[in-house]
């Protein structure tokens, strides 16, 4: 496989047409090498438009989601991030080339270690990959300018919204299957947030999400 050519046709035939037209960012794609991030088994898939499945039930976003999602959220230098589900370490690599830092929160200890180990071997010093359940923010760091949740809330937590600094934004893919949509929020006050929805999509529920309350007759 001609990874250059199969690299070039991801970024023209996935990503450019799903409206991811900031040039920073198709830049970036060529400098976080995607095939260092994908399992070893699944490497010959590494630019298709799949999510790659990870270590315990896990799985990648798909190359265009992921790239939207750095799009929309739109990091700057000077910002510290968290990503709730540190999956590969491949969205961490991203926004960490465009942030001050980012720490990544996991809660299965094997795909811990494998972010652990695709971050070094790309050389990304200023990711912090921690072990526990982020599904409810990590308020060791709080407040955040950017949380990027990599997996699928059924619902948003308060708990969360609040890690958000005045000013901050959050991605998160709320809603259960078949029926999800990837909002970008925006806390503009102490006690106000603005939602934007950008995309319909279905992906695996985050690990550990909290599950929606159920009403029964």
């Amino acid at each position: 496989m001609n990874i250059e050519q199969a690299r070039f046709n991801m970024i023209e035939q996935q990503i450019r047409p799903w409206n991811v037209l900031d040039q920073d960012v198709l830049d970036l794609l060529h400098v976080v090498k995607r095939e260092q991030f994908v399992p070893e088994a699944f490497q010959n898939l590494a630019f298709a438009d799949i999510e790659i499945p990870l270590p315990g039930g896990e799985a990648m976003f798909t190359p265009k989601m992921e790239a939207r999602i750095v799009q929309e959220i739109a990091v700057k230098k000077h910002e510290n991030v968290l990503e709730i589900g540190s999956g590969s370490g491949y969205m961490a690599a991203l926004l960490a080339h465009r942030a001050r830092h980012v720490t990544a929160v996991e809660l299965l200890p094997e795909t811990k270690a494998l972010a652990e180990r695709n971050l070094a071997k790309a050389g990304v010093t200023n990711v912090t990959v921690e072990q526990g359940n982020g599904a409810e923010g990590w308020p060791k760091g709080a407040p955040y300018d950017v949380i990027v949740v990599s997996g699928a809330l059924p619902v948003l937590p308060d708990a969360l919204l609040k890690q958000v600094k005045v000013g901050g934004r959050m991605a998160v893919i709320l809603g259960e299957a078949p029926a999800m949509s990837c909002n970008i929020i925006t806390r503009t006050s102490e006690t106000a947030y603005d939602s934007v929805k950008v995309f319909e999509t279905d992906v695996k529920p985050l690990t550990g999400a909290p599950a929606p309350s159920r009403f029964t007759f």
